[in-house]
């Protein structure tokens, strides 16, 4: 007798339904259930199948169920019914909680909510068929030692659901770092929006890709056993605390800062820094830990001659724990051998660099010592299957369609970015393959709207653009949306506050999964504009208790209106009661506005009394009123 992997030790069962236990068995074998003090049976069917539906469920728990078939019997422990929540998209859903500790690390250490739990379904793909189980995994609860590593975004929203109503919360999480939309949806609706047909094809030749990955393994290998092998600081030792790099040509280099526009710009191979920094003994008393901000594209760190850690590639913060006993007082040397593969290698700027102990910190900014090790030839990239179309809504979605859920979080369009363009179909059609997945076309989604991201100064808007098809996806019934522009951050397509991103998405979760239909969820939404002579008057919906400016000197910041020319210019905008009204002294006849329409637009204060903010959004295309 099998089970599906999520019906397991921790499980959550969804609350006030009929929820379904599954399984397989010997055909003809009769399959019995005793849980909460009833007692349910079935056969399985000539395929050895069974299913048995469950009264309907009380939230609460722990609980104990027993199934048995024949002679065999199973029991499952520590079950708690509550709300079941899936959490999708890429890497800022699957971020762990453990990244957000710069940020969070003193509430983070206090957590201790056993009754929210979360399985996380294994990361593979199937390009054959919508699959039936899943190929592992397990349930997790919210204590000390596993809440780190939990969605940080699925986490903090559960947190949120949890304090509101008091019953369990379980989370699904089936996100996977890089993927675009398309890699989510089934082959049938794929093929009914067009265009993915190749793709589609090709990956069903199980030939092509055992080749296509041989044949990246193969050049990655050659291409770091070369690095390796050519690399004069791995020969000579550049990272012993005994090497005298005063004999040798070493030149200096500030840290952080990127290599564009210096001599290491085109090097792609290793570039080593050095810096020797003096110690205090009262920093040894305790932990240390050595913050080397983000590097570009991976890194080996050495402390004192001992490899410390490492990380292959450009996004992850490096913060390495130092052994105990490796750091000395006095006189100590930091090296780090930077390996950039594919990008112009760079510190990133505005992170943290530093040594901290014992509540102390020692700023590593500043002069280094560096020396190219090695210079060779860009690694070609690697074709990651994950991301083709269909392969997980295939492994990863479609086995979950018997486990009841309350609803969808989804936190996703970075890697559609590119292209927005058309992300608004795709979405919609995605949201209706999920329902039809869980068989509930009234399923809630709710979706985080991408965050700002960028120089302040960015002149692309793709994102801007991406963000748009975001917020007109609203028109999707039983839809809502968190805002984020406010919480991201420029120099990190991760942005570490994921607490509020949670309460914002537990938010919206209130409005339309738990019906507060009183509640303020969301920030304002652009609704239509009014063409008045030489202003356009700007109207909204989820105003709230009323329009507010936040910050900004009283003045509202990122407007643009633009004439028939289409040339958009920044506007003079001020609130007028539910209303923002926008102009340009140049521009007598203005057509359209614009919010907030940058990759990172800088200084974008416009909020409703509850303080979330407006979503961007620009009213081209758009009927005036």
């Amino acid at each position: 007798m099998k089970l599906h992997s999520m019906l397991s030790d921790g499980m959550v069962l969804q609350r006030n339904i009929h929820a379904p236990i599954w399984g397989r068995a010997e055909s003809g074998e009769e399959i019995k259930i005793s849980f909460l003090g009833k007692k349910y049976s079935t056969s399985a069917d000539a395929a050895g199948q069974w299913r048995i539906v469950l009264e309907k469920l009380k939230p609460g728990g722990p609980h104990e169920m027993r199934i048995s078939s024949g002679q065999e019997e199973l029991i499952i422990r520590d079950i708690l019914i509550g709300d079941v929540w899936v959490l999708g998209g890429q890497s800022n859903m699957e971020l762990p909680v453990r990244r957000t500790l710069d940020l969070l690390a003193e509430e983070v250490a206090s957590i201790n909510l056993p009754l929210i739990r979360q399985f996380a379904v294994p990361q593979t793909y199937n390009f054959h068929a919508p699959q039936q189980e899943l190929s592992g995994g397990r349930w997790i609860a919210a204590t000390p030692e596993e809440v780190l590593n939990f969605s940080a975004a699925g986490f903090f929203c559960a947190q949120e659901l949890f304090d509101q109503y008091q019953v369990p919360i379980g989370l699904v999480q089936t996100a996977v770092g890089g993927t675009p939309i398309e890699a989510w949806m089934s082959e049938a609706t794929l093929r009914d929006v067009g265009g993915y047909e190749a793709d589609l094809e090709q990956c069903k030749d199980e030939g092509y890709i055992q080749e296509t990955m041989r044949r990246d393994e193969e050049r990655n290998s050659q291409w770091y056993s070369q690095l390796n092998d050519t690399d004069l600081g791995l020969q000579e030792g550049w990272f012993h605390n005994s090497y005298d790099s005063s004999t040798a040509d070493w030149g200096e280099i500030e840290v952080p800062g990127s290599w564009a526009g210096s001599r290491l710009a085109p090097v792609r191979g290793t570039v080593w820094l050095r810096k020797e920094i003096d110690v205090p003994a009262s920093m040894l008393e305790g932990e240390v830990m050595l913050k080397l901000g983000t590097i570009i594209d991976a890194d080996d760190t050495y402390i004192n001659g001992i490899c410390i850690g490492n990380t292959g590639y450009m996004y992850p913060p490096r913060r390495y724990s130092v052994p105990k006993g490796l750091l000395k007082p006095g006189r100590n040397t930091i090296v780090v051998r930077v390996i950039s593969s594919h990008n112009t290698g760079s510190f990133v700027p505005d992170m943290p660099y530093k040594l901290i102990g014992s509540g102390e910190e020692l700023d590593l900014r500043g002069v280094w010592q560096y020396r190219i090790g090695t210079s060779t030839e860009e690694l070609a990239p690697s074709t990651f299957f994950q991301y083709k179309p269909s392969g997980v809504f295939n492994s990863m979605i479609a086995p979950l369609r018997e486990f009841p859920v309350k609803g969808i979080l989804w936190y996703q369009g970075e890697s559609n970015s590119g292209r927005p363009a058309g992300y608004r179909g795709l979405f919609a059609a995605l949201v209706r393959d999920w329902r039809r997945n869980w068989g509930d076309g009234d399923l809630p989604f709710i979706y985080v709207q991408l965050a700002n991201f960028g120089e302040a100064d960015d002149t692309q808007v793709n994102w801007a653009e991406l963000r748009e098809e975001q917020r007109r996806s609203l028109e999707v019934p039983r839809t809502a949306m968190a805002v984020t522009i406010d919480v991201g951050e420029y120099n990190d397509l991760h942005p570490q506050d994921k607490k509020t991103v949670g309460q914002r998405l537990a938010l919206c979760a209130r409005k339309l999964a738990y019906g507060e239909e009183q509640l303020v969820h969301s920030g304002p939404m652009f609704k239509g504009v009014e063409h008045r002579g030489n202003t356009l008057v700007l109207h909204f919906d989820h105003i709230g208790s009323g329009l507010v400016v936040r910050g900004g000197g009283g003045k509202l910041h990122g407007f643009a209106v633009c004439g028939p020319d289409g040339r958009f210019c920044p506007a003079q905008a001020v609130i007028s009661g539910d209303t923002v009204i926008v102009r340009h002294e140049e521009i007598s006849q203005p057509v359209h506005a614009r919010y907030a329409w940058a990759n990172n637009p800088a200084g974008v204060n416009l909020y409703n009394r509850e303080g979330l903010p407006a979503s961007p959004f620009s009213t081209s295309g758009l009927d005036p009123r």
